[in-house]
């Protein structure tokens, strides 16, 4: 399998060069983090991004820090939704061909006993 953030690199970037202060896969890879955390909101992946930018460093360049919520909208309401769509299945469903169907529990509640 690849690495999860590999799915998402042949995406197309809407974004023009000059607004490329950083890089698409760190945007994504953040988001996605984020999201399997809990994150709703753009604010909210903005913050858990910064209240884990030591951790997220070990993974991603970030070469101008973790990107502010307005740069995640943007990014995101550019970005082709079908194209991200293709992707994020893709990844997906190899991971489901890994684990042979099982059930991966992320939220955390089947790990301490709840349901």
């Amino acid at each position: 399998m690849q690495t999860p953030i590999s799915y998402f690199t042949d995406l197309t970037d809407p974004r023009v060069d000059r607004t490329k202060a950083h890089l698409m896969e760190d945007i994504i890879f953040i988001t996605i983090v984020a999201v399997i955390c809990g994150a709703e909101t753009w604010n909210d992946i903005e913050n858990y991004g910064k209240s884990k930018e030591s951790r997220l460093r070990q993974y991603l360049q970030l070469p101008n820090g973790i990107p502010t919520h307005d740069t995640f909208n943007r990014f995101f309401s550019a970005l082709d939704p079908d194209e991200f769509e293709q992707a994020f299945l893709s990844w997906i469903k190899d991971i489901s061909e890994l684990t042979d169907g099982d059930v991966v529990s992320i939220d955390g509640k089947t790990v301490c006993g709840h349901q």
